[in-house]
């Protein structure tokens, strides 16, 4: 898994008006490219009178599967830009649709590629785009007397926190950045001076800076 990856929040679509086209720039963030493709269609089908909707998609760590369609514009002038948006950005596991309705004045190739680019740009904002850090659930099991003086250290160290546990024990959930797992863990054994019983949960995507 990648210790962090950009992406984006949420569903989000904005409108622009270029030279009398309505461009509307679509943004969602996929998990795969069945959703890709079902997101691509849902949008298809939302504007089935439009001109056109043109797209484009990346998924995968490694950026595995990417896919561009220019719907019937001129090869290159649609789906490309697109893409190359998502790409210059940075962005994975993501979907973008940017519908067009002509309004009569031709743009060239050259004019539809920046009014495509503008348009996928427009989707990302509207869609806004955030970076998820992998996060690694560290469980520690401390007595009570412990509790107070390992609270203040982890909000000193500012270590993201899940739930608390309460039973004879105190069982605190701790996430640290995963790069930072073991030098965590080693830090928790030396402030409880080995009274601690540590162990890892799952591996979780939090959004940065939240």
């Amino acid at each position: 898994m990648l210790e962090q990856y950009k992406t984006l929040r949420q569903f989000g679509s904005k409108e622009i008006v270029i030279k009398k086209s309505r461009f509307i720039g679509y943004g969602k963030p996929v998990a795969n490219e069945e959703e890709a493709i079902a997101f691509i269609e849902e949008i298809k089908k939302q504007h089935w009178n439009a001109t056109h909707n043109c797209s484009a998609y990346v998924i995968g760590e490694r950026d595995e599967i990417q896919k561009a369609s220019d719907d019937g514009e001129p090869s290159g002038t649609a789906g490309k830009p697109i893409l190359e948006v998502m790409k210059n950005q940075g962005l994975k596991n993501t979907a973008i649709v940017v519908t067009r309705y002509f309004g009569g004045i031709l743009l060239g190739a050259g004019g539809l590629i920046r009014a495509y680019t503008d348009g996928a740009v427009a989707a990302i904002e509207a869609a806004d785009a955030i970076v998820k850090v992998l996060h690694q659930e560290v469980f520690v099991e401390i007595d009570y007397t412990w509790l107070g003086k390992l609270e203040n250290e982890l909000r000193n160290r500012e270590t993201r926190m899940g739930e608390t546990q309460f039973t004879d024990k105190v069982t605190l959930t701790c996430l640290p950045v995963v790069s930072e797992t073991e030098r965590f863990m080693a830090w928790i054994t030396d402030l409880t001076q080995g009274q601690a019983v540590i162990r890892k949960g799952d591996s979780i995507y939090y959004i940065e800076g939240e």
